[in-house]
């Protein structure tokens, strides 16, 4: 077990390389930070010349990058283009945005295998359509979509939630906002439980477990369950880092200002800073969040062992 580990996170070593390179040669290379700074107004050639040699930009990019790396193994990420730290926006952000996770992954996981367990059973029953076809729906609707129709419903017409959430960003005030960033991945959830149920129920070691006479919530939760939460737990883990990259378009319609916020206005503002530190962070967590759920494996099922 623990030589697995370590050979995964020397795997984790090229991957992080290589994803933060791509993001910064993307960033630094494909955009202007020198444009970003001046605004909409063109700086004059000097000024230009003097931002660039001030943010290393006169340098090669291969000197760029590992200037860049060197600065991020100290924990310095580069100040923002209205002199902030980088660490101080991440400081302020990534709490609301973990938060807002933590509520969409609870609910994805309890609403979604939940329904799953349910229709797996009862495959082909009017329970068992009905939740496909709700699952299709939240699917094919865009997350603004479900988003904005949510926050006029429940929070302007109705007034059951506020239409925007408060700085504090609470995890009752996080609770409307969790669900619509975790929809489509719940109804995702539901469905691959769905099928990994209704498949495992024909499996040798179930017919076996019925057989031998133990208890139908033991059957469904200590075999049937357990083996097919794989491929969910698979899911759910390269999840975490999607939900928490991919709520810009959430923290956006309930002014949310987490890690979706500041990378939406890095990118609006060119901030070539603050766009490579945030989404460095968020590599580090699919790295982080695929190497737990590797580990959970042999959790779920003993018949995986690591060499």
């Amino acid at each position: 077990m623990g030589r697995y580990v370590i050979r995964r996170l020397l795997q984790m070593i090229p991957v992080f390389i290589g994803a933060t390179l791509l993001i910064f040669l993307m960033v630094n290379v494909m955009g202007d930070p020198v444009a970003g700074l001046c605004g909409d107004r063109q700086c004059d050639p000097a000024t230009a010349q003097r931002l660039r040699t001030d943010l290393g930009l006169d340098k090669p990019v291969w000197q760029q990058y590992l200037t860049y790396m060197g600065n991020v193994f100290t924990g310095d990420f580069g100040t923002a283009f209205n002199g902030q730290k980088v660490t101080e926006l991440m400081g302020s952000a990534f709490p609301v945005t973990i938060r807002l996770t933590i509520v969409a992954i609870v609910l994805e996981i309890v609403m979604g295998i939940t329904l799953g367990v349910v229709t797996g059973l009862r495959r082909g029953r009017p329970v068992d359509t009905g939740v496909l076809i709700l699952t299709l729906v939240v699917i094919s609707v865009p997350t603004f979509v479900t988003g904005l129709l949510v926050q006029l419903l429940l929070g302007v017409k109705w007034g059951w939630i506020k239409p925007a959430v408060s700085s504090e960003a609470t995890f009752g005030e996080l609770f409307v906002p969790g669900l619509v960033l975790a929809s489509v991945s719940l109804a995702y959830v539901t469905r691959l439980t769905r099928t990994s149920i209704a498949e495992n129920r024909r499996a040798d070691y179930v017919r076996t477990a019925i057989a031998k006479g133990l208890p139908r919530r033991r059957v469904i939760t200590r075999h049937l369950l357990r083996n097919s939460l794989i491929p969910v737990v698979t899911f759910i883990g390269t999840d975490i880092g999607a939900l928490m990259g991919g709520a810009i378009v959430t923290e956006r319609i309930f002014n949310i200002h987490g890690v979706g916020f500041q990378l939406y206005q890095g990118i609006l503002r060119q901030n070539t800073q603050t766009v490579v530190g945030f989404v460095t962070v968020l590599v580090l967590v699919f790295l982080v969040a695929n190497l737990i759920v590797d580990l959970l494996y042999a959790v779920l099922d003993p018949r995986i062992r690591y060499a």
